[in-house]
């Protein structure tokens, strides 16, 4: 399993190489996103380098170490009705505004549009601005949903939805996986 993912690292890492010198030789995010059997946006996404408008420094696309997993047992948490260890890392913010009560509303809420939860499928982690979004596909016996939670660079938590799947649609192709 290690050896598996150190492989998919150097395959990201050699492709974010590809991009980067198609991009260097004029390609747009439209031919980039062609190729790899994707929109433009989400190969930017993926694969951009843009530039903070705030500082005009380029952002950091730099996914938080382990945010893929963290998302996985946050969301472990949320469907053994662990409200207070969904709670354990949010931000100042989050935790203002979402206690256990609300975090077991919002479940019911889940619960009642699409059923008894029923498993997840494999993370899928990028870097958004100041943000690394982790988004799990959730399986529930009425239908799917996914789980989105938003990390700061510190790793708390700044976000945390379940979105029907259109809402959250992401890239096609081959995610990104820490």
């Amino acid at each position: 399993m290690v050896a598996a993912r150190e492989l998919v690292g150097i395959a990201q890492e050699a492709l974010q190489v590809a991009v980067d010198q198609a991009r260097r030789a004029g390609h747009t995010w439209q031919e980039i996103g062609d190729i790899l059997h994707t929109t433009r946006q989400a190969a930017f996404q993926r694969f951009g380098r843009p530039v903070d408008p705030r500082t005009g420094e380029p952002m950091s696309n730099k996914l938080l170490p382990g945010a893929a997993d963290k998302a996985v047992e946050l969301m472990t948490e949320l469907s053994q009705n662990r409200w207070e260890a969904v709670r354990r890392d949010f931000d100042p913010t989050m935790a203002a505004q979402l206690d256990a009560d609300r975090v077991a509303a919002a479940w019911a809420q889940v619960t009642g549009m699409v059923g008894r939860y029923e498993g997840m499928g494999d993370p899928f982690a990028r870097q958004l601005g100041d943000y690394t979004v982790v988004d799990v596909p959730l399986e529930f016996e009425a239908g799917q949903m996914t789980g989105r939670v938003s990390y700061t660079q510190t790793g708390q938590v700044a976000g945390l939805y379940i979105l029907q799947p259109e809402a959250a649609a992401k890239p096609k192709g081959n995610p990104s996986h820490e």
